[in-house]
């Protein structure tokens, strides 16, 4: 193991001390051997490996497993100064990052100790291609039933990427009151740094919790959140003015160094502009894939999507102290848009910063794809599934409104998931599963979404990166171009307002593969499609008695308790 690996080991010890019990693997963990390379000068190289390695069909076994245990509780919280209901990953907004080396294996034991009666849960691991692993991707209703509370479950997978994501739960709006974490995966890097800050997460919020402005969202209204946090933490009300409360997220730049920050959009429905004053930004990598890097200095990140970037110290002689800025674009509803801010220090100053915002227009687009070249070139080849989607809302029989695609808007069974439907040899799935199935493998599948409404939308593919063939606004025909030639590559990616989406992937994972907009809305109100990729293979990836024992007690607790279902399910 390398130095900046072996000084994140403590992080393994950071869950609830209640669950705080000594594992035999802490100690093989600081027994194991020292990559060559890989230093602060040197951080295309990874052990036998490096940045030219194509991780999608080579990567490292370390023989190590990296072990957490982690608590979903529902405390009362003030991340910003206002306390609120909350539902977190032991005790904290953000929940603790997960360590891992690249060809490591992931061990997650999740209990759900949530006092609300109607909540069962999930972990999904997102942008985790869960690799021949769909039975841990933590998707209810597609790859299991919900444990419920004070039921656990265990998720294994390998980290055949490196990079930085996160996991969140994947039932209802918990991710967006707080149950999410960092995921950081060490590896090689297209450039070099002398520090790793970590995970910075943006989430927009709110006095309400989420779950309060579901109603609101099924009337066709769009929600407007009143603050967001920086790491989970801001100040609500202007600095220095009487009754503001909370506090800013801070961190401290050495003159001279660079530091490595891993942002992650976190947010249920806010596009941000992210920047800090002065300072610009090399950008290394999307999602989970390395990218030529490339200068800016704002930059345009989803829900749902991460960056790495390398930041240079070196403004300190213009200023101690600087701004860091997450500003909602003008598709996302905010009433605090403008104070979005956390503090990048050089020294011991507390000082407020009186620094200047970058310029830039305001929109909810992904950065240019010339910016978006992936390190490790790749090609896409000829299309044997094709499928298009037209975008629609309209109202249910129950007069709420729901997102469509094609004249199918998702609507799943908590108790009956797609993959126990398949265990049961399911032959035909309703209409409402939303399925689309691609039963050959290694061929290519090509999806296009198109949208007439000026609303964007964050679309995430689980189980795959997959490849932006095209990407634009105005309406989608035969003219409009393919690039097959190393295209941008991540997991999820903008549909631009009145416009378009052309993806690629290739059927190498069997599962069962949610699709879905990130907008945590959108999706509650069945915005997603699953593909059912190489279903004959599937039952062979599961554990036929960890599914139905999960089932069963969900089964077991809904009887009891008898909970309502009034979303899409996922």
């Amino acid at each position: 193991m390398h130095s900046v690996a072996l000084s994140l080991l403590p992080v393994l010890a950071l869950i609830r001390p209640s669950l705080a019990v000594p594992r035999a693997d802490n100690a093989r963990l600081a027994t194991r051997s020292v990559c060559n390379g890989n230093t602060a000068g040197t951080r295309s190289q990874w052990c036998d490996f490096n940045i030219d390695t194509d991780y999608t069909t080579t990567s490292p076994d370390t023989g190590v497993t990296r072990e957490y245990w982690l608590e979903l509780t529902d405390p009362q919280l003030s991340p910003d100064g206002r306390q609120r209901y909350t539902q977190v990953i032991n005790g904290t907004i953000p929940g603790p990052t997960l360590y891992a080396d690249w060809g490591d294996t992931v061990v997650v034991h999740l209990t759900n100790n949530l006092a609300h009666s109607s909540n069962g849960t999930s972990i999904h691991f997102h942008g985790i291609r869960q690799n021949y692993t769909n039975s841990h991707d933590g998707v209810v209703s597609i790859t299991q039933c919900p444990t419920p509370p004070g039921s656990s479950i265990t998720y294994t997978w390998k980290a055949v990427q490196y990079g930085t994501s996160w996991y969140h739960s994947h039932f209802g709006l918990q991710a967006f009151e707080g149950a999410f974490g960092g995921i950081v995966i060490n590896g090689p890097a297209t450039a070099n740094y002398d520090e790793d800050l970590g995970t910075i997460s943006l989430l927009d919020w709110d006095k309400q919790p989420a779950s309060a402005m579901w109603d609101v969202s099924q009337t066709g209204a769009q929600p407007q959140l009143d603050n967001g946090l920086i790491n989970g933490t801001n100040t609500y009300g202007q600095d220095g003015a009487a009754g503001t409360t909370g506090k800013r997220f801070t961190t401290t730049f050495e003159a001279g160094k660079s530091y490595r920050i891993r942002l992650i959009n976190a947010a249920i429905d806010t596009h941000f502009k992210f920047s800090i004053d002065n300072h610009k930004m090399l950008v290394i990598a999307n999602d989970l894939v390395p990218i030529v890097p490339f200068n800016t200095t704002v930059l345009s990140i989803a829900m749902g999507q991460r960056y790495d970037i390398i930041v240079q110290a070196d403004q300190s002689s213009v200023a101690q102290n600087f701004w860091m800025r997450a500003k909602p674009q003008s598709c996302s509803k905010n009433g605090n848009a403008d104070n979005i801010k956390g503090i990048v220090r050089y020294g011991s100053s507390t000082a407020t910063p009186t620094t200047t915002a970058y310029t830039f227009d305001d929109n909810c687009l992904d950065e240019p794809a010339s910016s978006l070249v992936p390190h490790v070139a790749k090609k896409v080849g000829t299309s044997l599934y094709n499928s298009l989607h037209n975008v629609s809302i309209s109202k249910n029989d129950q007069k709420l409104w729901r997102w469509y695609l094609n004249s199918t808007t998702l609507k799943l069974d908590w108790a009956n998931p797609t993959v126990l439907q398949i265990q049961n040899q399911m032959t035909n799935f309703a209409s409402s599963d939303a399925v689309f199935q691609l039963d050959k493998a290694d061929e290519w599948a090509y999806t296009v979404i198109e949208t007439n409404f000026p609303v964007a939308h964050p679309i995430h593919l689980h189980g795959h990166d997959f490849f932006v063939l095209a990407q634009g606004t105005g309406p989608y025909n035969d003219t409009v171009a393919y690039n097959h030639n190393n295209p941008v590559r991540r997991d999820t990616a903008m549909l631009p307002a009145q416009g378009y989406l052309v993806m690629a992937f290739q059927t190498d994972n069997p599962g069962a593969w949610l699709m879905h907009c990130h907008i945590g809305w959108h999706a509650e109100q069945g915005f997603a499609m699953q593909y059912v990729e190489r279903q004959s293979e599937i039952p062979s990836l599961y554990d036929a008695n960890a599914l139905n024992d999960n089932c069963n007690a969900w089964a077991s607790y809904n009887s009891a308790i008898g909970v309502t279902q009034d979303d899409s399910g996922i």
